[in-house]
């Protein structure tokens, strides 16, 4: 089969495109014709040893997959070839990845692709689906509650945002341009912050003037002083980014105001809390509530490519991307 692998760990031009041994199904795994991958911050991350894991060499990159079921293992019910499927999640803790014309995955992390919706669209939306979605439900968003959204256009900030409106909260998302404000809008913002020409403090504190339920963080600095003074009473944050990062901590605000924050990583969830992730995101896909936000669409002999982008676009700010990079697959 082709892939895109490294042989160690190491910059973007590391990953090289060529032929590997096809993978087999074993008990309890299913393979996977792909046909569509997405890249996300924490593949570049792994890749580049900035995330130290045991690594299978050769190792293919890459956590997100949509395709074809190819085959089933011993033991694996509910899954037969032919089913559309997809699946993230991989290339992590000794996992394997996705970047290739075949992948192996345990049946625990394989979910259904509703009808009517493109390869593409449902690996743009795994990882970042799923990590929404978990950091919603640890942070018990209900209808009629105010979320702000820090970069409401980007992978996970556009999820957050149509999930929010799924479930009923009045959203708040910044962005760095009026195009990505407008991004957010039609995803269903309520209202946008330009920071670069705009308070996001000033402005929140009149769209809000007894502060925001719940505030999502993707910055890789957090501002915690700001985000406790935006918060309401009882309010939530809910953190996912900013591993390095050592920001100041107004204890006393924090717990005087009774609030919460809310840390994980995706990679570290239950096979239960991602299934019922991808329930509800099927729900949302078939009534038209979620949909993805690609920002480029390349082929898979691309992808030292597309990781260049996208560590441009996270470690630079540089770039106009805006959304996910989608690598198709030819087989």
């Amino acid at each position: 089969m082709k892939a895109a692998y490294i042989q160690q760990t190491g910059p973007a031009e590391s990953i090289q495109f060529g032929e590997l041994p096809d993978p087999q199904a074993g008990p309890g795994q299913v393979l996977i014709r792909c046909e569509a991958v997405a890249v996300n911050p924490i593949d570049t991350y792994v890749r580049g040893g900035a995330v130290a894991m045991d690594l299978p060499m050769p190792y293919v990159v890459g956590c997100d997959v949509a395709g074809t079921v190819a085959a089933v293992g011993e033991g694996v019910t509910g899954i037969r070839s032919g089913d559309r499927v997809w699946a993230t999640n991989q290339g992590l803790l000794g996992r394997q990845g996705t970047f290739a014309e075949l992948a192996v995955v345990d049946a625990q992390w394989v979910h259904e692709i509703p009808d009517g919706v493109e390869a593409t669209a449902a690996a743009a939306c795994a990882l970042v689906g799923v990590t929404a979605h978990l950091g919603l439900t640890r942070a018990r968003a209900k209808a009629n509650e105010t979320i702000l959204v820090i970069g409401g256009s980007g992978g996970v900030g556009s999820m957050v945002v149509q999930m929010a409106k799924a479930l009923g909260l009045q959203v708040i998302a910044t962005g760095g341009s009026e195009q990505k404000c407008e991004v957010a809008r039609r995803l269903g913002a309520d209202y946008t912050i330009n920071y670069n020409t705009t308070s996001i403090a000033e402005q929140t504190r009149q769209l809000a003037p007894e502060g925001v339920d719940l505030f999502w963080e993707t910055r890789r600095e957090p501002d915690f002083d700001m985000t406790i003074d935006l918060l309401a009473e009882r309010g939530r944050m809910v953190l996912m980014a900013g591993r390095d990062a050592r920001p100041e901590f107004p204890v006393g605000p924090f717990y005087v105001k009774q609030c919460a924050v809310h840390g994980f990583v995706m990679f570290k969830a239950r096979p239960s809390e991602i299934r019922l992730a991808a329930e509800d995101m099927s729900e949302w896909w078939s009534s038209g509530k979620l949909e993805p936000l690609i920002g480029r669409l390349l082929p898979l002999s691309q992808a030292a490519e597309a990781h260049r982008l996208q560590e441009q676009a996270t470690l630079e700010n540089g770039g106009d991307l805006i959304g996910k990079i989608v690598l198709t697959v030819d087989s």
